[in-house]
């Protein structure tokens, strides 16, 4: 086996992006079926976020789990959630902070006034209200953006995520800084670089244009109604 990627090849291969998302070669023959996300039908988002005041923009800000231990280890999004009080605290902008059912670790502190913390929100239903989304790179983040046409800035805890990032920020629909981990181990950001790239993302047309455009796109697919209409042809032919 010359690739790992091989693990995951069998006789159907479905793919939950878009060519653009998630290039293979030709040879893969793999079949794309866009955006496979769940949200429980008739969703809303809670009444104080509908209520929150728009005199500035809406910032959601996921940074997946905060910690995985007591010390900064794979993956925490610690250094996302600190950049971010640090970048946007009592600025005009009204940023919600979401922990996935995660606690927020002590260290943080209480929150600037602009901020807003909830355990859990709906997904898409917060990602098509937000004009910008912050998360740690996950691919169902990054195509939950995608397909609610929200701009993005992404910091990625790992490989994986940055790969996700780096497609997002070539599509043109946002922008991307990858932390650095310092000799003791703990990931640092680059506050002003992140800062200015929240601004210019925020503020020139082009990134909301391009992910609408992207939006429309993957809109095109059948998402998890195709994949299982795939999957039950597939098994009805081996019957």
């Amino acid at each position: 086996m010359a690739r790992v990627v091989n693990v995951f090849t069998g006789d159907l291969v479905l793919v939950p992006g878009t060519p653009e998302t998630d290039p293979l070669p030709p040879t893969a023959n793999a079949i794309y079926v866009g955006l496979i996300h769940w949200q429980r039908g008739g969703v809303t988002l809670p009444d104080w976020v509908a209520a929150m005041r728009r005199d500035g923009p809406l910032v959601w800000l996921y940074p997946g789990n905060p910690r995985y231990a007591a010390s900064a280890k794979f993956a925490d999004g610690i250094v996302l959630i600190h950049a971010t009080i640090e970048a946007l605290a009592n600025s005009r902008m009204h940023v919600v902070l979401t922990t996935g059912h995660q606690a927020l670790p002590k260290e943080v502190g209480r929150l600037p006034e602009n901020f807003i913390l909830a355990s859990y929100l709906p997904g898409i239903a917060m990602a098509e209200h937000s004009d910008l989304m912050i998360h740690h790179g996950g691919h169902g983040s990054f195509m939950a953006g995608l397909g609610a046409g929200t701009p993005q800035v992404i910091v990625p805890t790992y490989s994986e995520r940055e790969s996700n990032a780096r497609r997002m920020a070539a599509l043109g629909t946002g922008e991307f800084i990858v932390p650095t981990v310092s000799e003791s181990g703990e990931k640092q950001l680059d506050v002003a670089d992140f800062k200015a790239k929240v601004h210019r993302v925020l503020t020139e047309p082009r990134y909301r244009e391009s992910a609408r455009r992207m939006a429309r796109m993957v809109r095109r697919y059948g998402g998890a109604w195709e994949a299982a209409d795939r999957i039950e042809r597939f098994a009805s032919s081996l019957a």
